[in-house]
């Protein structure tokens, strides 16, 4: 399971500003939810529509005791619905000989759980629907803004921040 770091705070940070001025009933997916941390700043500030989503059977069972509706998936592979928000601090670090944790790597290059994402995520986008998306410096974010327009997702950057030795992006994307 996922345990929240600087990642996961950052992104947290700009959801809660995102959310200040939404209505309460829109639906929300928080995929690959690990620990739950958007899940639940999305719950502190009102919100009840919240699904979560998860590869980890540990995290799945720790998320359906915080009463989140819960379901284990691979990306959208096990999700039929459509939602209004759909929030993703995926695995985005390049493979590496010390690192291979599917928790944190995003595949060869950082960047392929990001691509996979973005191909699935617009057929489970309501009409005006968002996503929020977390990456890192490490993710080669000119590919993943390249692969996003190919898509026709609308892109604004939200958030940046420097952390040790990368830059970490919290973008918005409309489909």
């Amino acid at each position: 399971m996922y345990h929240p770091r600087e990642d996961s705070y950052l992104l947290s940070f700009v959801l809660t500003k995102y959310l200040k001025n939404k209505v309460k009933n829109i639906k929300i997916l928080d995929i690959g939810s690990g620990s739950g941390i958007q899940a639940e700043t999305c719950r502190k500030l009102g919100f009840k529509n919240i699904n979560v989503s998860d590869t980890d059977p540990q995290s799945i069972s720790f998320l359906k005791k915080k009463k989140f509706k819960a379901i284990k998936s691979n990306l959208f592979s096990n999700i039929k619905e459509k939602f209004d928000l759909v929030i993703f601090n995926p695995p985005y670090l390049p493979e590496d000989k010390y690192d291979k944790e599917k928790d944190t790597t995003g595949g060869k290059k950082g960047y392929e759980t990001i691509l996979r994402f973005l191909k699935q995520a617009k057929e489970h986008l309501r009409e005006n629907g968002a996503i929020l998306l977390l990456y890192s410096s490490f993710s080669k974010p000119r590919v993943i803004k390249r692969e996003a327009k190919k898509l026709k997702y609308e892109i604004k950057l939200l958030a940046q921040k420097r952390i040790f030795f990368e830059e970490l992006y919290v973008i918005e994307l409309k489909y």
